[in-house]
């Protein structure tokens, strides 16, 4: 497996033997023919793009959010209810940068991912084949109870600090995310440099006539840091913003109350 860059994942005779050998191979090779064909068959323009603009009801939801993971992001393109059944929805190569989704379930020839779309903890199933593999060592936690953030590499901290997070009024939303994108945009004043999240909002549909989406990203006054006082994003200071922009894209987030 790659990383991500940041801003851009017996005893019978020899004869017998060789019959079992080339049946068990063709069985195999069945197999995978008829999945990749299954998927080949896919009307995508039927589907509904999961994005951050679009809420898709029918797709099954996180049932561990504060679960961690493997570290494992994959790059697909249709998305499943559940193995083998029909696709619901679809996902685009690129929405704030290459869309790299985390792995939270694995089953036979089927990984499940976390999606950037409404509601939240959405989730789909994606066909474990002709997939771009990444993998991410890095894992984020926000805990909005002590309004800190903290980054870790293999399980080493690599820092804390304070943060400062939603209202009462404007929760940041708990559970499982990810890491959806990276921006650089100097027409914002108050942080050019804003990290998308796989989450929205539970209380705002837009954030300045964007969609709800929560990011991570920096903020010229200090006093923020600690506080909950945000719409619903992270607020962070230019240090740890530095550091966070470099990690890759699909890596895990935990938000929780602690």
């Amino acid at each position: 497996m790659r990383k991500v860059r940041a801003g851009e994942r017996g005893g019978g005779s020899i004869g017998a033997l060789a019959v079992l050998l080339v049946l068990g191979a063709v069985a195999v090779v069945g197999i995978l023919g008829n999945r990749k064909h299954a998927e080949a068959a896919v009307d995508f323009s039927t589907l509904t793009g999961s994005s951050t603009q679009t809420t898709i009801t029918t797709a099954p939801l996180d049932a561990q959010p504060f679960a961690g993971t493997d570290g494992l992001v994959v790059h697909p393109r249709a998305l499943y209810s559940a193995p083998d059944a029909d696709p619901f929805a679809k996902i685009a190569p690129t929405q704030f940068g290459p869309t790299w989704l985390p792995v939270v379930e694995k089953a036979d020839g089927w990984l499940r991912v976390l999606l950037p779309s409404k509601p939240n903890r959405s989730t789909g199933w994606v066909r474990d084949e002709d997939l771009d593999r990444a993998s991410s060592s890095y894992l984020i936690r926000v805990h909005t109870g002590s309004r800190t953030i903290e980054l870790f590499e293999q399980g080493k901290s690599l820092g804390s600090w304070k943060a400062g997070v939603g209202a009462k009024k404007t929760p940041t939303p708990p559970g499982r995310t990810f890491l959806l994108g990276s921006i650089i945009d100097n027409k914002r004043s108050a942080s050019p440099i804003v990290l998308p999240l796989g989450a929205h909002s539970p209380t705002l549909d837009t954030f300045g006539g964007g969609p709800g989406t929560v990011a991570i990203h920096g903020w010229p006054r200090p006093d923020v840091f600690g506080a909950a006082i945000s719409a619903g994003c992270v607020r962070v200071p230019k240090t740890a913003l530095g550091r966070l922009q470099q990690v890759p894209l699909g890596t895990l987030v935990l938000i929780d109350s602690k």
